[in-house]
C-alpha cells in the first residue's frame, strides 16, 4: 500500500515538473505528458500499468465533463447550436463512417461492424488537448465556443455509436428501427437524468443548512451520480452529466453563497487540472501493455503503426471537408431560417475547426473497455483497435497539436464584431454597476440626516468610478445596506448577460466572482455597533 502511495505522489510530482516544462516550452501540456509518458514507459525498473476503462469512465470522465459544463458559456452554446450540434454528432457519425469504409476496404479482416467500433472509438476529438492549445493563441471567440460546446456533446455521440456496434457485434445483425428507438432514450434518458439528479441537488443546496465545504462536497459528488443514475437506466451518462451540469452552472447564483462559489471554483480548477494531467501521462505510460498485445496476435508493430497513420488520415480530411461543408450548408440554409452569422467565414475559419481535431482520453478508454472476448471467442482484432488508438491519439497530439498554434499565430483573423471590444466591455460593465449602486444608495442615504462615512465614501467612490478600501466606521447597518447593493449588482450583471449579446460573458462572470471576493472580504470586516 505504501509502494502504491509513493507511486501516485511521484507520478503528481512528475505532472506537475512536466506541465512547467510545457509552460515553459510553449507547448500544449497533453503532448508533453504523452510524449513524457511514453519515454518513461520504456525504462526498465519502471513498474508497468494498467488501465483499467472503468476507471476513465467512472473516475475521471464524469468530473472532467461536469467541470467543462460549468465552465462554458450557455449564451454561447445556444447561439452556435447548430454548428455545435452538426460537429458532435452529424461530424462524429460521418467520421466513424469513413473510417468503417476505409478499414473495411483496407485492413484484412475488418468488417463494416468492426470498422464502426474502431470509428466510434476514434471520432470524437478531445477538448483538453485544443484548450491547452488555444491559451497560447489568441482566436476568436465563436471557434473557442464552438469547440468548446463540441466538446461537450461528442463524448456521447461517439460512444452511442461504439455501442451499438458493440451489438451488431455481438448479434451479427442491425436492426435500424430498434437502434433509431434506443438511440432516442439514450439521448432522452441521459438529459433526464442528468436534469431530475441537477434539480435535487439545487432543492438540497436550498434547504439544508450547508457551509462552503459541504456544497463543495455535494458538487464532487453530483457528477458521480448523474453519470451512474443514467447509465443504470441504460441511457448516455455523458448527456446526463452535461445537461446536470448546465443546468446547475447557469442556477449557481441562485442556490450557492458568495463564498461557496469562490471555494467550489477553486477546488474544480485544481482537480480537473490534475484529473486532466493524470490521464494524458496514463496515455503514454501505458504503451508497452498495449504492444504486447499486438505481438501476442502475431501482427508486425510497422504495418499496425501504417494502419493508425492511415486512420489518422482519413480523421483529419474527414473532418476538414465536414468543416467546409457546414460553412457552405450554413450559407445556403441563410436563406430560408435566421443563423448565428449569416456572413460567408472565407476559407480560414473551416480550415482551423477541422485542423483542432486532436484525439484524447475517451478514444483510449472506449478502446480498452472492449470485452476480451465475444461469443466465447476472442473479440476479433481487440488488440490492434487499441494500437490503432494509441497511434491516432500520438500523430494527432504531435502533429496537429504542435503545428496548431504556428498556423493559428501566422492567421489574421478578420473582426467579426460578435463582441465589443473587452476594454468597452469592462467601461460598459463597471458604468452600470455604479449607476445601479448609486441609485439604491441615494435612495439609502435620503433618510439619514448624517450619511453614515462608509456609505458617503462608497458613493464618492462610485460617483468617481473608482475603487476604494476606506473601511473607517462600518457599521453593521452599513454593512448590510452595502451587502445589499452587491447583491442588486450581481443580478444587474447576470441580467445584462442575457440581454445583451454583445458583451462576452467570461468578462460577465468576472465581474461576477470579484463580487463574490468583495462579499467575502465585507464579511471578513469588523463592524462598530
Amino acid at each position: 500500500m505504501t509502494e502504491q502511495i509513493l507511486y501516485i505522489l511521484a507520478l503528481m510530482i512528475a505532472i506537475a515538473m512536466l506541465i512547467m516544462l510545457a509552460d515553459k516550452l510553449k507547448v500544449a501540456y497533453p503532448i508533453v505528458l504523452v510524449v513524457s509518458g511514453v519515454i518513461i514507459s520504456f525504462i526498465p525498473f519502471f513498474p508497468k500499468i494498467h488501465i483499467d476503462p472503468d476507471l476513465i469512465f467512472i473516475a475521471f470522465l464524469p468530473p472532467l465533463l461536469y467541470e467543462a459544463a460549468w465552465a462554458i458559456s450557455w449564451k454561447e452554446l445556444w447561439r452556435w447550436r447548430r454548428i455545435i450540434s452538426s460537429f458532435a454528432f452529424v461530424v462524429v457519425f460521418i467520421t466513424a463512417l469513413s473510417v468503417a469504409l476505409i478499414s473495411n476496404y483496407l485492413i484484412p479482416g475488418f468488417s463494416i461492424a468492426l470498422g464502426f467500433l474502431l470509428g466510434g472509438i476514434v471520432s470524437p476529438p478531445d477538448a483538453v488537448s485544443a484548450g491547452a492549445i488555444l491559451k497560447f493563441v489568441k482566436v476568436p471567440k465563436r471557434i473557442a465556443s464552438v469547440l468548446e460546446g463540441e466538446s461537450l456533446l461528442n463524448d456521447a455521440s461517439s460512444l452511442i455509436i461504439f455501442r451499438f456496434a458493440l451489438i451488431a457485434m455481438g448479434t451479427g445483425q442491425f436492426i435500424w428501427y430498434s437502434a433509431a428507438l434506443n438511440f432516442g432514450w439514450m439521448l432522452m434518458g441521459g438529459v433526464g437524468a442528468g436534469l431530475v439528479v441537477g434539480w435535487l441537488f439545487i432543492k438540497a443546496h436550498r434547504l439544508l443548512p450547508t457551509t462552503g465545504n459541504i456544497d463543495t462536497i455535494l458538487t464532487l459528488v453530483t457528477p458521480y451520480l448523474m453519470y451512474i443514475a443514467a447509465e443504470q437506466m441504460h441511457s448516455s451518462g455523458v448527456l446526463a452529466v452535461v445537461s446536470g451540469g448546465l443546468l446547475l452552472s447557469n442556477k449557481r447564483h441562485s442556490f450557492l453563497n458568495s463564498s461557496s462559489r469562490l471555494q467550489g471554483f477553486n477546488v474544480w480548477e485544481s482537480l480537473s487540472f490534475l484529473l486532466n494531467g493524470l490521464v494524458f501521462l496514463f496515455i503514454g505510460l501505458d504503451l508497452p501493455e498495449i504492444t504486447e498485445g499486438l505481438k501476442s496476435d502475431g501482427l508486425g508493430i510497422g504495418t499496425a503503426i501504417g494502419y493508425g497513420l492511415l486512420v489518422t488520415i482519413v480523421l483529419v480530411f474527414t473532418r476538414i471537408i465536414a468543416a467546409y461543408s457546414a460553412v457552405i450548408v450554413t450559407l445556403i440554409a441563410r436563406n430560408f431560417i435566421n443563423v448565428a452569422d449569416s456572413r460567408n467565414p472565407g476559407i480560414i475559419i473551416p480550415l482551423i475547426l477541422g485542423w483542432t481535431g486532436m484525439r484524447g482520453v475517451v478514444s483510449l478508454a472506449a478502446a480498452l473497455s472492449i470485452p476480451i472476448s465475444l461469443n466465447g471467442a476472442p473479440f476479433p482484432h481487440r488488440s490492434l483497435i487499441i494500437f490503432i488508438t494509441f497511434i491516432v491519439i500520438l500523430a494527432t497530439l504531435l502533429i496537429q497539436g504542435l503545428t496548431l498554434p504556428i498556423l493559428l499565430k501566422k492567421i489574421s483573423f478578420p473582426d467579426f464584431e460578435d463582441y465589443i471590444p473587452e476594454e468597452e466591455a469592462e467601461r460598459t460593465i463597471k458604468t452600470g454597476l455604479a449607476e445601479q449602486s448609486l441609485k439604491h444608495l441615494q435612495i439609502v442615504l435620503d433618510g439619514y440626516h448624517e450619511p453614515p462615512p462608509f456609505l458617503a465614501d462608497l458613493a464618492i467612490s462610485w460617483n468617481n468610478k473608482l475603487g476604494t478600501d476606506n473601511e473607517n466606521s462600518i457599521t453593521l447597518e452599513s454593512k448590510n445596506i452595502y451587502l445589499n447593493i452587491l447583491d442588486i449588482q450581481r443580478l444587474w450583471l447576470i441580467k445584462k448577460n442575457h440581454r445583451d449579446n454583445k458583451i462576452n460573458e467570461d468578462v460577465i462572470r468576472k465581474h461576477l466572482r470579484l463580487i463574490d471576493i468583495e462579499e467575502e472580504k465585507l464579511r471578513s470586516i469588523w463592524v462598530n455597533n
